[in-house]
């Protein structure tokens, strides 16, 4: 009995142990790593429009405007008659070239209302120019009321200070110029002449093509720094030719002297950023025997193609007697614009509008051609700071 007992007892000291064993306690889950709220979608946005390329003021300026008013813009009435510049002025020519008798005994002041009035009066702003080379052409400095002397001729300046003298007179030019409201300035004269008893020979730097070509860089550089338009002449180079404000003259050289010589110095003025080249009325042979240069399209091919020129051509004045004797007293404007010229020389600025508008309407000008001049000579002027 007591053994059962005791075996009772074990066993349920057995029992109870077993119940006190621990069962595996279950891993705790993770904590869940708390997520970014849902953003809030935007409301959709309409696209941004994609803003317009800026339009060219010379283009849209070219858009605006009437064959007649683009005829006229490719005029420049050269003249001292001072109701024939006011009305040409207003008419809306595109520049205009004054004379010495438009500055005699007049003041700074007196000088800067007349370009002042003249400026005002044209719907489109002018090219208001000058033949300020210095030496025996001085149309401003001519008059000691605007400076105490004229200008130096170039080669007599370079012989007494070199080419720090030639830049310094430049500089003080371009100032006085702009400072009437003059904005082009008919200079530098490029043309090498043969000799020192030729023509043109007073008025150009010298018989080197080489030296002269450093004088038309270093000029055409000061003047583009001042802000003074440029005009090289007389292209393709006067050389020995006799004056053509006083008959016709032919140059017989061939076209090496022009490309190993005469071409230089335009070369150089190109480069160096000249607005304008003024071409010449020599008939030169080795290029179009048969028409003065400023009528021959071949010697503006050879300016535009050979030399790379893209700016502004204009043609030597067309009332100098060698148009007159080669047209038989005609007007030259037609001829000149159909040559290849962007900027007409006149002295008759009704006639040679008259005759080019009548040009352009009977199909003889293209109007595609007159665009792309009128569009040369807007973007001058605003290359030139005026406001189109």
């Amino acid at each position: 009995m007591k053994r059962i007992c005791l075996l009772l007892t074990l066993l349920f000291c057995m029992l109870l142990i077993g119940s006190c064993v621990q069962r595996p306690i279950p891993a705790a889950e993770p904590d869940a790593v708390p997520q970014p709220p849902e953003p809030t979608p935007e409301p959709s946005k309409a696209p941004s429009p994609t803003p317009e390329p800026e339009i060219d003021p010379a283009v849209r300026r070219l858009a605006s405007m009437t064959t007649e008013e683009k005829v006229c813009q490719i005029l420049m009435l050269c003249s001292s008659d001072e109701d024939e510049v006011a009305e040409a002025a207003a008419r809306g020519t595109g520049g205009l070239c004054l004379y010495a008798s438009s500055f005699a005994d007049k003041d700074r002041d007196a000088v800067l209302a007349m370009t002042a009035a003249l400026q005002e009066s044209s719907p489109i702003p002018l090219l208001l120019a000058v033949d300020e080379e210095g030496g025996t052409v001085c149309r401003v400095s001519s008059n000691p009321r605007l400076r105490a002397v004229p200008f130096a001729a170039p080669r007599a300046l370079y012989e007494q200070g070199g080419w720090a003298l030639v830049e310094s007179d430049t500089a003080e030019k371009a100032q006085l110029l702009l400072s009437l409201g003059l904005n082009v300035n008919l200079a530098p004269v490029a043309d090498v002449p043969l000799n020192r008893a030729n023509y043109i020979s007073a008025r150009s730097f010298g018989t080197d093509s080489a030296e002269t070509a450093e004088y038309v860089r270093r000029v055409v550089t000061v003047m583009k720094r001042e802000g003074l338009g440029s005009t090289l002449k007389h292209f393709p180079g006067y050389g020995g030719s006799a004056d053509t404000h006083t008959g016709q003259a032919y140059d017989r050289r061939t076209m090496d002297a022009f490309t190993g010589g005469d071409f230089l110095p335009f070369l150089a003025g190109i480069e160096a950023g000249a607005d304008a080249v003024l071409v010449s009325h020599n008939i030169v042979q080795c290029m179009d025997a048969d028409h003065p240069a400023s009528l021959s399209p071949e010697v503006h091919r050879i300016l535009r193609e050979e030399l790379g020129f893209s700016g502004v051509i204009m043609c030597d004045d067309l009332s100098m007697q060698a148009i007159g004797q080669f047209t038989g007293g005609e007007d030259a404007a037609v001829a000149a614009a159909l040559a290849g010229n962007d900027l007409l020389c006149c002295g008759d600025f009704e006639a040679a509008a008259q005759a080019l508008l009548a040009a352009v309407e009977d199909g003889r000008l293209p109007e595609a051609q007159l665009d792309a001049s009128v569009l040369r000579i807007l973007r001058w002027k605003q290359n030139l700071g005026l406001d189109l």
